[in-house]
């Protein structure tokens, strides 16, 4: 009988052609009637699941010979959408709103890719088919409207309301928080037609904010029936004939604690440490066996892998073991006899392993440790703690020793160490927040990290060389276009990191870089960007490393009670040690075919909790800040866009600043600087700048906080330049001269100035009838036509001067120092999808431009810092040719004022 394999490959060849079921059927020689039936049955099931496609001329091949890509969708709340590839060498696809069909976010698609950028980085395409729904139901708010009701979804991806008829309203009143199943998906202009099937309460109503975002996102609660009666049947106790049958190691009389937070109920680390005669020191970790408890296919081990992990939002836990297994018996609670799967490590003076063990074990933790216990052993001396812990300090500070250690051998070898702060939202009984409070990473945390990720490593290692089937933890490289990205802003700041071969760069060259930066003003800036250039740590089947951790080997094994990928290699572990160290061809066989399918449903799952994790913070922060709008807070920048400012407050809060709120000039967003720059002040705001803030407003429906900036004067008329438009004005840091006298054709507007730098302006006369400029704001001068001089300057963090020469017009000579020149980009994603260079200018017809006279260009010309600059669109930066002096009657003798004074005219 022919199989999925064989088909595909041969589909797959290159000198396959598209074939008909009945010249698939002669070239494999199917005589049996029951072969070909199972055969057409094998081509339908392919068929449906997108892996081979059906032709109108009805031949079968494979997407990829048909240049289509199968991948997930991306959708994004703006229409459009981004295949991400099944094949990972593949670029993402573009996919306009329009060439969508009616797939949705998370859906499998194939694409047809319609349009590739000269270097093939950037593609476009349209949806051929939908292979498999992600979205079947949808939470949001229900609006009645008699006849008829829509639903608003809270997932902003899904960008059209659900319209709902009347029969299908399900006893739902208007403004309930409802789940609602998909009956029909949008095509074209309709949209996607669904009915009623959970009303969770009103969307004010405590607890259905949180239950809205479990709906959203899926997420299982209650365990079924069937899982929890299987759970009821584990042991509560440990019998002694249980250890001697198995044949486990006994680990009882070593002094193993386990060391977690205050609130932790499923504790399934523990440690040991002691010192050898030999001068080296032993570290035991001891992780609870839970795959004995979760036999492989049974009803938990369904439930596991369908809930990928737990989930840990503001207020619960998702839990992805019933509470039988996860606080009971799988729990290393004190005192009590666990069986615990065992990696012992010895390492010498260089942090190097020299021996190693991996073992089943049972074992008996002396203490349930808190972080804050050990940190007030180690850290504060505390005398009560201590007193009360005496038998274990010299345990303690034996783990400090070598958890610096470690750390210490681990930033040599170049592991990037990102030191951001973590918060967590307090909520009392009724879910209301009332409080948010930093969590610590103090030396009891960096214990238990740096003991996981030496085992984690330990294992990886061991497992990879006995070649059996296992889940490993990757991180890839960077993308190497985003590299070099990040490489390009951080010498913005002075700062540069040394590349490897190839254009690659060492985890190490970061490592130091964020050490350099450690206690700067950047250091938030160039943190962030550099995790924005990185890659998200996934499952995979294959060995590829570990770019963060600079490890060339990594997986988890630390924590099966809450994630499944640690729970499946806990099972080829034992398997393995049972087996003598091998597996049989039949079970290498069947785990080979299964891990790739477990890592990619582990990672997907990991996702989704992340996001649900996110959304529960986000929304209880925004509900914490309700009754604090009018305050004042300071704050850092933490992110810039085309649309505005992302401020951090010190309670980890964020909120925008939106680029139509920044009132005191128009701001520009510099994608290559990740700045706002001014347009008339060139004031710039980049991540990691330091602004007070006052509390504007705060959006319950999308959980999102608006900022203003406190003390942000309004822009004010620019008298009559641009007509009443152009550079008007914000705070001067000194006084400013009068404006210089023009040639007949209007006034001169008022300028404003830069804040931080006066500015001079001198009176320049005109040749012909004049008329005197209204007196300037501080900040730059210009000077008129004609046989006088005019001198201007700018003292802004740009550190940019402009000057005229003597006897010309302020726009034909101009002298730019600083930083480079600027241009705005916006844009950026993952397959070469950033947008370039785009100078952005408010075209104003003969507009922004100076010089030359007559009509404005579309391409505008910067200065250093984003100031506009008088210069000839054939020049390429160089000053305008020196034009005949102001003498007759409106000549305007080619000054940059001029040429806004004839606009005006006009």
């Amino acid at each position: 009988m022919i199989t999925e394999q064989e088909l595909l490959a041969f589909m797959r060849e290159k000198a396959y052609k598209p074939m008909t079921y009945q010249e698939l059927e002669e070239h494999f020689g199917i005589a049996d009637a029951a072969d070909f039936k199972e055969f057409l049955k094998l081509l339908n099931r392919l068929e449906q699941e997108g892996q081979i496609i059906l032709t109108r001329t009805h031949r079968y091949g494979v997407p990829e010979r048909m240049d289509l890509v199968r991948g997930r969708l991306q959708a994004h709340a703006k229409g459009f959408a981004f295949l991400i590839p099944e094949d990972r060498d593949h670029p993402d696809v573009y996919i306009h709103a329009n060439d969508l069909k009616s797939a949705m976010n998370g859906d499998t698609v194939l694409v047809r890719v319609s349009s590739k950028s000269a270097g093939g980085g950037k593609l476009e395409g349209e949806v051929v088919r939908i292979v498999h729904r992600a979205v079947t139901e949808v939470v949001g708010v229900f609006q009645n409207h008699e006849s008829y009701g829509f639903v608003i979804p809270d997932d902003k991806r899904i960008n059209r309301d659900i319209f709902i008829p009347q029969e299908g309203f399900g006893g739902a009143v208007d403004g309930e928080k409802v789940v609602v199943q998909i009956v029909e998906y949008p095509e074209g202009r309709a949209a996607a037609v669904g009915q009623v099937s959970e009303i969770l309460g009103h969307k004010d109503d405590p607890g259905v904010d949180i239950l809205s975002i479990i709906r959203k996102h899926q997420l299982p609660e209650a365990f079924p029936e069937d899982v929890l009666a299987e759970a009821l049947e584990a042991p509560d106790v440990i019998e002694e004939e249980e250890i001697a049958r198995q044949g486990r190691r006994d680990l009882r009389d070593k002094v193993i604690v386990t060391i977690d937070g205050e609130d932790a109920k499923d504790l399934d680390d523990a440690v040991h440490v002691e010192r050898l005669p030999s001068g080296n020191i032993r570290l035991g970790v001891h992780i609870a066996d839970v795959g004995y408890y979760v036999r492989e296919n049974s009803r938990l081990d369904q439930e596991a892998y369908n809930r990928g992990c737990s989930v840990y939002l503001v207020d619960r836990v998702i839990p992805m073991l019933p509470h039988r297994l996860s606080n009971g018996i799988c729990s290393l609670n004190p005192k009590v006899d666990r069986f615990t799967l065992s990696c012992e490590m010895e390492f010498n003076d260089q942090m190097k392993v020299v021996n190693h063990d991996i073992f089943t074990s049972v074992i008996r933790t002396k203490e349930r440790m808190t972080y804050t216990n050990v940190r007030k052993i180690l850290q504060e001396e505390d005398p009560e703690v201590t007193e009360r812990y005496a038998d274990l300090v010299e345990t303690f500070r034996l783990m400090e020793e070598l958890a610096l250690k470690l750390r210490a051998n681990r930033m040599r070898r170049g592991a990037v160490d990102f030191d951001f702060e973590e918060s967590k939202v307090i909520v009392d009984e009724n879910g209301k927040p009332v409080d948010i409070v930093k969590r610590e990473r103090s030396i009891a945390e960096q214990i238990i990290e740096e003991f996981m990720l030496a085992a984690n490593e330990t294992v990886a290692e061991h497992f990879h060389w006995l070649k059996v089937p296992f889940i490993y933890r990757i991180h890839e490289d960077p993308d190497q276009e985003k590299l070099m990205n990040f490489l390009a802003f951080v010498a913005n700041f002075g700062y540069t990191v040394k590349g490897g071969k190839g254009n690659k760069v060492h985890p190490r060259a970061l490592q130091t870089l964020l050490e350099d930066i450690r206690g700067t003003k950047e250091q938030t800036v160039i943190s962030t960007m550099m995790l924005r250039s990185m890659k998200q740590a996934k499952y995979d089947a294959e060995s590829t490393g570990h770019f963060g951790l600079a490890a060339e080997f990594y997986t988890h094994f630390t924590s099966p009670i809450r994630r499944y990928p640690d729970l499946v290699i806990h099972r080829v572990i034992r398997e393995v040690i049972e087996g003598g160290g091998a597996l049989s061809e039949a079970r290498l066989e069947y785990l080979t075919s299964r891990m790739q399918d477990i890592a990619q449903q582990s990672s997907e799952r990991e996702r989704i909790a992340v996001e649900a994790e996110r959304d529960t913070e986000q929304l209880k922060k925004a509900e914490f800040m309700l009754d604090k709008v009018g305050e004042e807070f300071p704050g850092i920048i933490s992110s810039v866009t085309s649309f505005g400012m992302f401020i951090e407050l010190d309670n980890t809060v964020e909120g925008l600043i939106r680029l139509s709120a920044m009132t005191d000039d128009y701001y520009h967003f510099h994608e290559q600087h990740m700045a706002l720059i001014g347009e008339r002040t060139s004031k710039i705001y980049r991540i990691g700048d330091e602004v007070k803030i006052r509390v504007a407003r705060v959006n319950m429906d999308d959980h999102t906080i608006d900022f203003e900036m406190v003390d942000m004067k309004p822009r004010q008329r620019g008298g009559e330049l641009f007509g009443g438009g152009g550079f008007d004005g914000g705070r001067g840091g000194g006084r400013a001269g009068k404006g210089g006298k023009a040639g007949k054709g209007g006034k001169i507007g008022k300028i404003g100035g830069a804040k931080g730098g006066g500015a001079r302006g001198s009176e320049a006369q005109g040749g012909g009838k004049g008329a005197k400029g209204k007196k300037g704001k501080p900040g730059r001068g210009v000077g008129g036509s004609g046989a006088g001089s005019a001198a201007g300057s700018i003292g802004s963090a740009g550190g940019v001067a402009l000057d005229a020469a003597a006897g010309a017009g302020a726009g034909e000579a101009v002298e730019a120092a600083g930083t480079p020149a600027v241009s705005f980009g916006f844009g950026s994603g993952k397959g070469g999808y950033a947008s370039g260079t785009v100078a952005v200018a408010r075209d104003a017809g003969g507009g922004y431009r100076a010089g030359g006279g007559g009509g404005g260009s579309r391409r505008k010309k910067t200065s250093a810092s984003g100031i506009f600059v008088g210069a000839r669109e054939d020049g390429a930066g160089e000053p305008a040719p020196r034009r005949k002096r102001g003498g007759g009657k409106g000549k305007s003798g080619g000054n940059a004022t001029a040429a806004f004074v004839r606009k005006k005219k006009k």
